[in-house]
């Protein structure tokens, strides 16, 4: 596998990454040979795939599947009359489930599950890899950064059981760090504005249209990408080709969904729901079971958005001093401790009983790695050089984090941000010696004072949910513990 870091010079990635990557994911998608889906999420994405494979469009709850999900929550058909194939569905994006649909469409329908999650397998591995890119862009004096980033994402606990799940991030996360590559490789090998440069913007702009069409909260970035192709990049041609593109995957998908609101609408028609969530009288600003199942009764995409975002107003009229507090709250539960996954799992009795001390050492083995690479990845990005590639990575940072601080936040959505980290987190490690001669210099200590205060609010934070959780931990150590069967 090769790259182009600067023009004239290639930089071999070794093929060892990947391999190591695809491996270690590969043992537990073979050990759940048979393993169904337990979330509704799952199961929303499972439908809208066999609904596209069935030939009968983008349509979920068909008559089997309303029949099934009415033994759990109380749907309300509406007036409309109701399509015994399904209602056609505009409350998740379409990259995902068509993704879905092409592994089924070849894999057949007994044993899909297992098909997605060896396609998954194979997609969390070029993480490895696109890592490695990555830090030979924001590092390039220093190739053992590359190496060390590589290995931690490759490695890194949460990522190689995310393939298990029928979860947006298993392509998302790869559509977001590829485009970021994408427009990054538009910088090399020729003049600033050439046509193989904009081309690589052109491409770029498609991969990210994909990724927002699997997961809206990246839109944010679009401008920003075209405004630093247009600045740091040189190239308005390759501007203007990046938002092109962007558009031109984006855009049919958008009006799909207005023609079937019969008003404008995005590509996701979810944003009233989760403001729902996000500013409930009752809510910490995550996601809550309870509060979750207040508008799932309502069958139709665009009255349930519409009553989110009105009910979601009155909320924040009728206090909004509480907005700035559940900011914070979402802050802290984006940089949360990668626990919930696990926690749901062994206490529903999909593992199995563990005893109290494997149980912990598991804990650890899951929860270190975002402790380690949160708190050094500061120092990383004060440390590296400044570089175009350096801004450009801190915007797509900016656009990814800030959504989720005004909407809803879940430990699981930093995910994105781990190949990012593990190369900020491997520079600081490297250059620690520099840091703490830095530290010692008149006045050089300054620069170091955000990056120390981020990790102390991190650590804090981390405290925080550790008491506010002690209850349950409690239990989930005790001797019945993978028999509670909470909701997740």
């Amino acid at each position: 596998m090769m790259t182009v870091l600067e023009p004239g010079v290639e930089i071999k990635i070794p093929k060892w990454f990947f391999l190591v990557a695809l491996a270690i994911r590969l043992i537990p998608v073979l050990l759940s040979f048979s393993l169904g889906i337990g979330l509704d999420d799952m199961f929303q994405y499972d439908m809208l795939a066999r609904s596209l494979v069935a030939g009968n469009g983008f349509r979920w709850y068909s008559e089997p599947d309303l029949t099934l999900i009415r033994q759990y929550i109380p749907i309300d058909l509406g007036k409309a009359a109701y399509d015994p194939r399904g209602v056609e569905a505009a409350f998740r994006g379409p990259t995902y489930p068509i993704f879905l649909a092409a592994i089924y469409f070849f894999s057949g329908m007994p044993h899909r599950f297992f098909a997605a999650r060896m396609i998954q397998a194979v997609l969390g591995a070029l993480l490895a890899p696109f890592t490695f890119t990555l830090a030979r862009r924001l590092d390039p004096e220093r190739e053992k950064t590359a190496h060390i980033a590589a290995w931690i994402v490759a490695l890194y606990p949460m990522l190689l059981v995310y393939p298990l799940a029928l979860a947006t991030e298993n392509l998302f996360f790869v559509l977001t760090l590829g485009g970021v590559l994408l427009i990054l490789r538009g910088t090399d090998g020729e003049k600033p504005g050439g046509v193989k440069a904009a081309c690589w913007f052109a491409l770029a702009g498609a991969v990210l249209g994909l990724a927002v069409l699997t997961r809206s909260v990246i839109a944010l970035f679009l401008p920003l990408a075209m405004y630093w192709i247009g600045r740091n990049g040189k190239s308005i041609r390759g501007a203007i080709l990046f938002a092109s593109a962007a558009a031109i995957v984006v855009v049919p998908w958008a009006v799909r969904n207005s023609i079937l609101a019969g008003r404008p609408e995005s590509v996701e028609v979810s944003l009233g729901y989760n403001l729902y969530m996000g500013y409930h009288p009752q809510s910490n600003g995550t996601f809550q079971f309870g509060i979750s199942l207040d508008l799932l009764t309502i069958f139709d995409d665009m009255q349930r958005d519409q009553i989110g975002i009105q009910k979601a107003a009155g909320f924040i009229r009728n206090d909004p001093g509480r907005v700035p507090y559940l900011i914070v709250r979402k802050a802290g539960y984006f940089f949360g401790l990668e626990k919930r996954a696990l926690v749901y799992f062994y206490s529903n009795n999909f593992l199995g009983y563990i005893p109290a001390p494997a149980l912990l050492a598991l804990a650890i083995v899951f929860l270190l790695p975002f402790v380690l690479l949160a708190t050094t990845a500061g120092f990383g990005a004060i440390a590296l050089p400044h570089s175009d590639a350096k801004t450009l990575c801190l915007l797509f940072g900016l656009a990814y984090i800030t959504p989720h601080l005004l909407i809803l936040a879940e430990d699981r959505f930093h995910m994105t941000l781990i190949p990012f980290l593990a190369v900020l987190a491997a520079a600081a490690f490297l250059r620690w010696r520099e840091i703490l001669s830095s530290l010692r210099a008149p006045y050089g200590g300054w620069k170091w004072l955000l990056p120390a205060v981020v990790a102390l609010l991190l650590l804090a934070n981390w405290g925080f949910e550790l008491w506010s959780d002690a209850p349950r931990l409690a239990v989930l150590f005790g001797p019945n513990g993978n028999t509670v069967y909470p909701p997740y």
